[in-house]
């Protein structure tokens, strides 16, 4: 496999990352439901990709055909949907209960009861909508970076690192002691594009680390991701790349 091709886009500050970042994500759906009638996602978790949720429901909610809209989730906390902790109820607050989206076209991961057992469900549901495939292929997976170097629930020295087979895993997190599901980074890396959206000065270590350093995925599993399609997507502000070389960020 040829090396991956890092393309940053980069702005001033998170605000202006999280305009583009929805901008490119919308035309990308947009290409996709004009060419081929579906567009299918999954969304990242946490803090961060919030903002760029809450741009596409408030400036393009009426410019994009939902129906044709599949919303999928990389990776989920052991909690009830309603629970302040749950990935999905972020992403219905900031997204999908401001536009309309058939609750049918929404692919929520079971957080609340056995891990395993949610795991296999969510997996049998991708391979369902991808008719059997040997791997899903979805349109996007957007992904952020922890200060620790995990993205998804892939996590230091986890187990489902080394998954080779699973699409969908349930991952113990010892610094945690908690379970999380995930995907497996096969399943992120055959995508058609795959992007993370970093800011701030506290991931500038870690980024540089990720992008630039030696190749130490037991540590730094965001280096797992190394999308089929030869280009990974890097949405940053000024402060998250500050310790990357010069001439290293277009």
């Amino acid at each position: 496999m040829a090396p991956i091709r890092h393309t940053f886009h980069r702005n001033a500050d998170a605000e202006t990352v999280a305009r583009e970042a929805a901008g490119w994500i919308v035309a990308l759906a947009l290409e996709a439901t004009a060419r081929r009638g579906r567009f299918s996602l999954a969304l990242a978790g946490g803090s961060t990709p919030r903002r760029v949720y809450e741009i596409i429901a408030a400036d393009f909610g009426e410019k994009i055909e939902w129906t044709k809209i599949h919303v999928f989730f990389g990776d989920e906390r052991c909690v009830p949907p309603d629970h302040a902790d749950s990935n999905y109820l972020m992403a219905s607050e900031s997204l999908l209960a401001r536009v309309k989206l058939p609750a049918e076209n929404i692919h929520r991961m079971i957080g609340e009861g056995d891990a395993a057992a949610n795991a296999r469900l969510y997996e049998d549901e991708l391979r369902s909508f991808f008719n059997d495939a040997a791997w899903p292929a979805l349109d996007l997976v957007l992904l952020g970076l922890g200060d620790d170097g995990h993205t998804a629930s892939l996590f230091p020295g986890s187990a489902a690192l080394a998954e080779q087979g699973a699409w969908v895993a349930a991952n113990w997190v010892e610094k945690l002691k908690a379970f999380r599901l995930t995907l497996t980074a096969p399943a992120i890396n055959h995508a058609a594009r795959v992007a993370f959206v970093v800011t701030g000065g506290a991931k500038a270590g870690v980024l540089a680390q990720v992008v630039e350093g030696p190749r130490d995925p037991r540590q730094l599993p965001a280096q797992l991701i190394e999308p089929r399609g030869g280009t990974l997507d890097w949405f940053v502000d000024e402060a998250a790349v500050a310790q990357i070389r010069d001439g290293a960020v277009d």
